[in-house]
């Protein structure tokens, strides 16, 4: 038994040098994706200091909305337009209608507005869209498809073209938004009202502008996530689960981190598709849909505040 799980699977990682490079791609596409989403929950957690449970039916409705839209008639492009309009909506409608009437609440509070926040989406996308799976529309949005075949030591690895355009489009995007809050006044003002919203306003910070801002920007990450994971599935409400794998990469990388947000989703992407595929035999399979709980609840035994995160050190 030991030998079949500590030396057996590194066993055939070495035979098989081009199913290890297949299994390490698609680990690797996976885990940009969970940075993605992981990145929406940063930026709003930095802006507030609470958890968005929504991020992961944000997702979700971000992609109904384009495929919806679609489907009643609007060209492909103009419907990635509206619901980026629809985004920003939102994101307005969130900070007057939620945010501004409980800032300064405990954020047991703002969670669990989220939550509310979390089932009128649901809701309100099944009304809307209906319920049954969608297909993205990744041809009309000019994605593209197919696949290449390398051959790699000694055997073809596929390296699929929605893939490797998933990957350079997260990636650019990640690189964008941490350049932009970083380096810019808004970036600034950010990093301000998340160390104190009442110190924030007392140097003339809008705390409205900001969270419309930081929100619009979550709806975007939102938006991009929905259509890659759509289009290497399908659209429906179980995206959401995919959407809250972003939870153990935050707990990983740290819950106000962006380059934390992005190691963390690499480690679980590669890790899951690692135990899934050569000792998912072991357990029956199914590995992909716990391991990354497995590791998160590691961390938080012996690192909670994550690879990135920093130490709160309370003193009585």
């Amino acid at each position: 038994m030991l030998y079949n799980v500590l030396i057996d699977p590194f066993v055939m990682m070495g035979s098989a040098p081009d199913l290890l490079i297949q299994t390490l791609w698609e680990g690797l596409v996976a885990g940009v994706l969970y940075a993605l989403i992981a990145l929406g929950f940063v930026l709003i957690f930095k802006a507030s200091g609470v958890f968005n449970f929504a991020q992961g039916i944000m997702v979700v409705f971000a992609a109904l909305t384009l495929v919806g839209l679609h489907e009643m008639g609007v060209p492909a492009l103009l419907a990635l337009i509206l619901t980026i309009g629809v985004m920003f909506i939102l994101a307005v409608t969130v900070e007057r209608v939620v945010l501004r009437p409980l800032v300064n609440q405990p954020d047991i509070i703002l969670f669990m507005a989220t939550f509310g926040l979390t089932y009128f989406l649901i809701g309100f996308g099944e009304l809307i869209f209906g319920g049954n799976p969608k297909q993205m529309i990744a041809q009309e949005l000019y994605l593209p498809q197919g696949s290449t075949d390398l051959d790699l030591f000694g055997g073809l690895v596929r390296f699929q073209h929605i893939d490797i355009a998933a990957a350079v489009i997260a990636s650019l995007i990640i690189a964008v938004l941490a350049v932009f809050f970083s380096k810019t006044r808004i970036g600034r003002a950010l990093r301000a009202v998340a160390d104190s919203h009442k110190a924030a306003l007392s140097v003339g910070i809008s705390l409205g502008q900001i969270w419309v801002i930081v929100w619009f920007a979550a709806g975007i990450v939102a938006l991009v996530a929905g259509i890659m994971w759509g289009a290497r599935s399908d659209v429906s409400f179980a995206l959401q689960i995919v959407a809250l794998k972003a939870l153990p990469v935050l707990i990983l990388g740290g819950f106000t981190s962006i380059p934390g947000a992005i190691v963390g989703g690499l480690i679980i992407g590669v890790s899951e598709k690692l135990g899934e595929f050569y000792w998912g035999g072991l357990v029956g399979g199914g590995i992909e849909t716990w391991l990354a709980y497995i590791i998160a609840l590691l961390f938080l035994l012996y690192r909670p505040q994550g690879l990135f995160g920093e130490r709160i050190i309370e003193r009585i």
